[in-house]
């Protein structure tokens, strides 16, 4: 399941070739499945078969817990901090970093038949299958292990976090042996990784990848309290709790577990707790056919400062309850969750199961991310493990709310109110960093910024534009005008003022009206092989759009709910003046453009710089930011991530289809695919400007990010945004989804799209105002139906007004599925300037490279 990651479209695997082993990994549309075990790929399985709700994730350990990458369990924001050492310091650099924890594990259930441990590493497996089921939400395995002394054993498992209870877990444990008796051992922990192996520091090999979380060489959870009853309160059997505070942030976390064990063999119960680990354990004199089954319930509460002995009270009311409502209760309810899930959010792909296998994992993906997020953000790996130390980055907005705002409203408030709660510690950055407004920070758990390299973190300060736009999407496609007035608004006012602020004014005579341009100079854009440049042209376009969408809600407001204008000034300050000072910044916004070559410059100096020869550097010195320092990336036109491609998407009416067509030759080809961001944003644009071929390519690559472990990195955890992109691919390149906002009137929602040649149809859904539409696309039709909510609704599908409302559906015919173009763009090295140099490609060469 490793694969070099795509580097461009001689790298971008063919779509007809299926990336998995599937006679490991078989087509389900509706599971991932694994029926044979591999200990060569752990990491990625183990993240792969994660289970979580958006709050607590499982990692997909094996409940033995003796064959592991890393045995992990994460809570979304429960994070250790710790001084950021500079070798060099300086003013307003980011002082304290912030790691997610590895929380207790509750997963460890450990086995032992006549005295023999089972290790699937060492085990003789007569038969094994593992599937993560997407309409169950649970994960289980079936296995036969015939044991040293001969002896055949069946183990089945099963693990589920519940979608309608937050803060549970639910485990089960079943043992049958098949031809003889013996004796059975089962020992149920909960167990202390974090602070299990302090002698791994930050210096360990593989630290320096900047993907991973650090290393403490340290104490971090200091023990509060422990306990173990052989027979809890209201006569539970095995109760066993850990509670902790984290050393340096102070945040603590309690975790309790009860244990039911069933069968008819005579069996026996011993508890213990000490520090770091409680557990409960078994010995069975096992009967041949009669079955051992453990359900293990567990509950996990954590809080900023609440006491841990409280967060255990809620441990157990949280069990409490759910012994009452018994398990069957807990599947039943989490079936009927993912059913409404699916009825909104399934995206199908007919006649090709193996890429609608891929499709679902990918969408669950997202649930298991976001579902129950409530209060904290989406973390780039989400809850599956601790790449990127469990931070929040400007991914949410722009690839993972998408989803969220067009399927799953609720939880795009929730994602949005979560960057309010962050607004004063913006304000208090932006002060540090001599700016008006907010600048929210690149990478966060805790609101205060954790980079601790600025060029490419601190000033990407488009995060505030990307806020700014996925909540400007997000109540356009809602009319959530009550979050708009009580908190999204005051996030509009902060963010335009910083790029009024952030910005100056030229007389230069380049721009509307012949006199004075609008530039932002000193800012890193999306692409981080790019850093600290001059009007970079993402961030000017989505500034400007941040500026326009602040002065035209403040004026609406004023408009139309005086009384929510007036307490919004009185929490913003907001002068009378400054919604017509944006509106200026907006309308002279600097545009770069080079007339010569018919392109958008990614910024002021872009094509000063020579190439970077990527076809002819070797794949052992990729992805470059391992393997070259900053500074010869940064002298080269070389893209991470995808740039003015991903502005040509977010604003796609603000370029005409011929200058579509003209920056995406020149930029995809220098797109190194060294991150797992760019695919999906080229696959659209792609789709959109004729390069069909060339669009499922990119999607197929981005598909498989995660299930082929194409970066070879998955073992960190899911790329979230990556499964945000693939809906956002599959709806707005090949669905030809575009939302132009409110503003637009009748033209707000438009359709036109790009159904692959070799796809029968496409089926997708969108929520908007409380309504949600099928939409399928054939090649020579396009259907539309109201599948739930009142409706009309009003779309342009090619220059056609469509209405559609409850009621049959609404058939329009297709002349064509857009342009159609052959191969890819060529490599634009060799071309010449305005100056009439010519740009050349290169690979750095010296000690360094």
């Amino acid at each position: 399941m490793n694969a070099p990651p795509p580097d461009g479209p001689s790298h971008v695997a063919p779509p007809v070739a299926d990336p998995l082993d599937r006679s490991r990994f078989p087509v389900d549309e509706w599971r991932l499945v694994e029926t044979r075990f591999d200990a060569s790929d752990l990491g990625t399985t183990e993240s792969l078969f994660s289970v979580g709700n958006g709050y607590l994730g499982l990692r997909g350990n094996y409940s033995e817990s003796r064959d592991a990458h890393v045995d992990g369990t994460y809570i979304n924001g429960f994070h250790e901090t710790w001084p950021i050492l500079h070798a060099e310091e300086a003013y307003g650099f980011a002082r304290v970093g912030q790691t997610i924890v590895n929380a207790p594990d509750a997963k460890v259930i450990r086995l032992y038949v006549d005295d023999e441990p089972f290790q699937m590493s060492l085990a003789d497996l007569l038969e094994y299958e593992r599937a993560l089921d997407f309409r169950s939400g649970m994960l289980s395995r079936d296995l036969v292990w015939r044991t040293p002394g001969g002896k055949e054993v069946r183990v089945k498992s099963t693990r589920m976090v519940p979608l309608a209870q937050r803060h549970l877990a639910i485990i089960t444990f079943e043992v049958t042996l098949l031809d003889q008796k013996a004796s059975v051992a089962i020992s149920s922990q909960l167990l202390n990784r974090q602070d299990a192996a302090v002698e791994l520091i930050m210096s360990e090999p593989g630290a320096t990848d900047p993907r991973k979380a650090e290393r403490f060489n340290r104490r971090v959870l200091e023990p509060d309290l422990h306990s173990a009853e052989g027979t809890g309160s209201g006569g539970r059997p095995g109760r066993i709790a850990l509670g902790y505070r984290t050393a340096e942030s102070g945040m603590t976390i309690g975790v309790v577990a009860d244990h039911d064990l069933q069968t008819a063999s005579p069996y026996s119960l011993q508890v213990h707790s000490e520090d770091d680990m409680a557990k409960v354990i078994y010995r069975v004199s096992a009967e041949p056919g009669v079955p051992i089954r453990l359900t293990k319930l567990v509950s996990y509460h954590t809080a900023v400062s609440v006491p841990p002995r409280e967060l255990i009270d809620r441990c157990e009311r949280t069990l409490d309850r759910t012994h009452e409502q018994g398990v069957e209760h807990q599947r039943t309810e989490q079936r009927q969750w993912l059913a409404d899930f699916w009825s909104r959010c399934d995206v199908e792909i007919p006649g090709h199961p193996d890429l609608q296998q891929a499709v679902r994992w990918n969408l669950f993906s997202i649930c298991q991310a976001a579902s129950r997020a409530e209060g904290q953000g989406i973390a780039a790996k989400g809850v599956t493990g601790s790449g990127y130390g469990g931070h929040y980055f400007w991914d949410t907005e722009i690839y993972v709310m998408p989803f969220l705002t067009y399927t799953m409203p609720w939880a795009a408030r929730n994602a949005l109110r979560f960057r309010y709660s962050l607004l004063d510690s913006g304000r208090s950055r932006a002060r540090e960093l001599s700016q008006r407004g907010a600048l929210f920070p690149w990478r966060t758990i805790n609101g205060h910024e954790a980079s601790a390299y600025y060029a490419a973190g601190t000033a990407q300060y488009h995060i505030d534009a990307d806020i700014a736009y996925a909540l400007a999407q997000y109540v356009g496609a809602t009319g959530d005008d009550d979050f708009l007035t009580r908190e999204a608004i005051d996030i509009l006012v902060e963010t335009a003022r910083l790029w009024a602020d952030l910005g100056f004014w030229r007389d230069d005579g380049a721009g509307p009206g012949g006199s004075r341009t609008f530039h932002i100079h000193g800012v890193t854009g999306p692409d981080e092989y790019t850093t600290v440049v001059n009007d970079n042209l993402y961030t000017n376009v989505l500034a400007r759009a941040n500026l326009r969408i602040a002065a035209h809600e403040v004026w609406q407001i004023q408009r139309d709910d005086p009384a929510a204008y007036v307490e919004m000034v009185r929490r913003t300050g907001l002068e009378p003046d400054e919604p017509d000072e944006w509106a200026e910044c907006a309308q002279s916004m600097f545009i770069p453009y080079d007339d010569f070559l018919g392109i958008h410059p990614q910024d002021a100096h872009f094509l000063e710089r020579e190439m970077w020869d990527l076809e002819n550097t070797p794949l052992e010195k990729r992805p470059l930011l391992l393997n070259y320092h900053p500074l010869v990336i940064y002298r080269f036109q070389v893209l991470k991530q995808a740039d003015v491609v991903l502005a040509l998407f977010l604003q796609g009416d603000d370029f005409t289809a011929e200058e579509k067509r003209a920056n995406f030759d020149y930029y995809d080809p220098i797109t190194t695919g060294d991150s797992t961001l760019s695919a999906v944003v080229q696959s659209i644009i792609a789709s959109e400007v004729g390069y069909a071929d060339l669009a499922l390519r990119y999607f197929h690559a981005a598909l498989f990010v995660d299930l082929d472990d194409r970066h070879n990195n998955t073992a960190d955890g899911v790329h979230v945004a990556s499964t945000g992109g693939v809906w956002s691919a599959l709806v707005c390149g090949f669905g030809g989804f575009r939302d132009h906002g409110p503003d637009q009137g009748e033209d707000q929602w438009q359709i036109d799209p790009r159904l692959p040649a070799s796809w029968p149809s496409l089926v997708y859904r969108i929520t908007l105002h409380g309504t949600r539409v099928r939409v399928t696309v054939r090649s020579d039709e396009l259907e539309l139906f109201v599948e739930d909510g009142p409706g009309p609704l009003c779309f342009n599908v090619r220059g056609e007004q469509v209405k559609v409302q409850p009621g049959p559906p609404v058939v329009v015919p297709l002349e064509h599925q857009g342009p159609r173009l052959e191969g890819g763009p060529p490599n634009p090295a060799g071309i010449q300037r305005a100056d009439g140099t010519v740009i050349s490609a290169i690979v750095p060469s010296g000690d360094g490279g």
